[in-house]
């Protein structure tokens, strides 16, 4: 049975405080060990919905309410890299914007796959990856993150090589100390130790035929989800069924609405999170009304009313994050 609470206790008296437009992110530059390592130096990284697996205590979370996952993001120019690392949670991509890269292996010499604007990749847990952006210009992946609380990350162990060049330690507990700028390592605390080989030996590999096999092309041919029986909407499942049908913690699916589409009131029993990708889009929670445009982040609470239409003159299309595993059909209003 779905709550039926007030407005107001759902989504507060603004719902503003529910969308992260593109323009307000705030980003973190120092927000990983490899923060000073040549070709990593110039990233920017975002923690739009949970706490992240950032490394800086200092990191701004723009909403902090658990959702059972967590969504992030990552903003690189031409050349920027992210270094090799693991995940012990879900971890899923969507290219925004840019042409990337993405690598596995302890060298980044495993496998590669390359995704363009509309594309998603889910990269399996415990396996080293890291990406780039190849492209000519920058470019913004809007990620999902599996869990309220994501964990740290496994780097590979020639980050922490480079940053005891560059002045960083990475502690036991996640934070980091920046030597370089007066910081000390606290007396009560330990230094986390370089990644072992045993440790490297244990994570999984992933050639790049694998890596192709966790992608799915904005032009892929994709399961129907339930609102594709409205008129003038498409929606397509990305994670939830085959070959991204493992658990993750969350759904995935986009929508695309043509000019003067909408998707009607309806409400879920789950959080729901939505991230425009093109167009313009006009919604409601709860009857509050409210306009985004590309990059915008929208969260809605379980049990809200909510509505979604494209208000622009061009197609829209919005990708959509459903909390658990299990489909959790539309309650139509």
């Amino acid at each position: 049975m779905i709550s039926a609470e007030t407005s107001e206790g759902r989504i507060g008296r603004d719902v503003e405080s529910r969308i992260v437009r593109y323009e307000a992110l705030r980003p973190c530059l120092n927000a990983f060990i490899d923060t000073r390592s040549p070709g990593s130096d110039r990233k920017e990284n975002f923690t739009i919905i949970g706490p992240g697996v950032s490394e800086n205590p200092n990191q701004h979370i723009h909403i902090s309410e658990p959702h059972g996952f967590n969504i992030g993001g990552a903003r690189q120019p031409p050349g920027c890299l992210n270094s090799q690392h693991s995940h012990d949670t879900a971890e899923v991509f969507y290219a925004h914007s840019g042409q990337w890269r993405f690598m596995t292996g302890e060298a980044a010499t495993d496998g590669e796959v390359h995704l363009a604007p509309g594309d998603l990749i889910s990269i399996p847990t415990r396996l080293f990856r890291g990406f780039e952006n190849v492209g000519d210009s920058s470019g913004f992946l809007w990620a999902v993150l599996g869990g309220d609380d994501p964990g740290h990350v496994l780097w590979a162990p020639y980050v922490f090589e480079l940053a005891d060049e560059y002045g960083l330690v990475l502690l036991e507990d996640g934070q980091l100390v920046d030597t370089r700028n007066g910081e000390l390592v606290p007396p009560h605390k330990r230094r986390m130790q370089k990644t072992t080989r045993q440790q490297v030996a244990a994570l999984q590999q992933a050639d790049s035929s694998a890596l192709a096999n966790c992608v799915v092309r904005s032009t892929s041919p994709r399961p129907d989800g339930e609102f594709a029986a409205l008129e003038g909407v498409t929606h397509r499942q990305l994670v939830g069924s085959a070959p991204l049908d493992w658990a993750h913690g969350f759904q995935i699916s986009e929508v695309r609405l043509t000019r003067g589409s909408a998707i009607r009131s309806h409400v879920l029993g789950v959080p729901d999170v939505w991230f425009v990708h093109r167009g313009l889009i006009r919604g409601s929670i709860d009857g509050q009304s409210f306009q985004c445009g590309p990059g915008a982040t929208i969260t809605v609470p379980a049990g809200a009313r909510r509505t979604l239409e494209n208000a622009g003159q061009e197609d829209a299309e919005v990708v959509l994050v459903r909390g658990g595993d299990a489909p959790s059909p539309a309650v139509w209003s």
